[in-house]
């Protein structure tokens, strides 16, 4: 495991509880080569008097160079963890899952807000159709498949579909290759309906068209 040190008198907005980390706020970086190579590589992370912080992703390419995990440090980064997480995200909108409708697109996980910095996923109709996934950050991504695991566990939805940015990816020092990561490939067009107003919408790309 990588072990990221802080600059003194950097750790302030970690302490305040900032889950991004900045090349300008590290000191040094330790651990294999390749482990630092890795976007996405768990890591840990002290201060310059080696005080535990937190556990972050560690991603030498991006511009946010580690993205936290966890402050606990009796909670370790593991399967346990990214399950966790999907399910508490599942859970807090569990009402808008249990009543949505067939042409409706729900958000259901929200990066940092729940816990799994630059993950994206949105269910479009329901258990019967698609989750469309987008891992904007190498922790996320080196985590793709306990992730998809648990989203198909925890929404009965059997269509997973990973919508890439290219920019983004790229950015992260990931490759972009978008498909169907479990399931069918989504339509090229399927009808969205939000406040009473029908369109249409790629799910693939996240294009929407004119009103109809």
């Amino acid at each position: 495991m990588l072990i990221i040190t802080i600059k003194q008198g950097k750790e302030k907005s970690l302490l305040a509880g900032d889950p991004w980390i900045y090349a300008s706020a590290i000191e040094r970086v330790d651990g294999k080569p390749q482990e630092k190579m890795k976007p996405g590589s768990t890591a840990i992370v002290q201060s310059s008097a080696k005080k535990f912080l937190a556990r972050a992703a560690y991603n030498s390419k991006s511009q946010i160079r580690a993205r936290v995990w966890t402050f606990d440090e009796g909670e370790p980064v593991d399967h346990a963890l990214i399950k966790r997480r999907v399910k508490a995200a599942l859970e807090k909108r569990a009402a808008s899952l249990n009543t949505a409708g067939a042409n409706q697109l729900l958000a259901l996980v929200k990066g940092e807000e729940d816990g799994l910095p630059g993950l994206l996923v949105d269910l479009y109709g329901g258990a019967a159709g698609y989750l469309i996934c987008q891992f904007q950050a190498g922790g996320v991504d080196a985590w793709k498949v306990a992730i998809v695991q648990a989203l198909m566990a925890g929404t009965g939805c059997a269509n997973v579909y990973e919508r890439c940015d290219e920019l983004i990816r790229k950015g992260e020092g990931l490759p972009v290759t978008p498909g169907a990561l479990a399931g069918e490939e989504p339509p090229e067009e399927v009808m969205l309906s939000e406040n009473g107003v029908r369109f249409a919408l790629d799910l693939a790309t996240g294009a929407r068209s004119k009103f109809r």
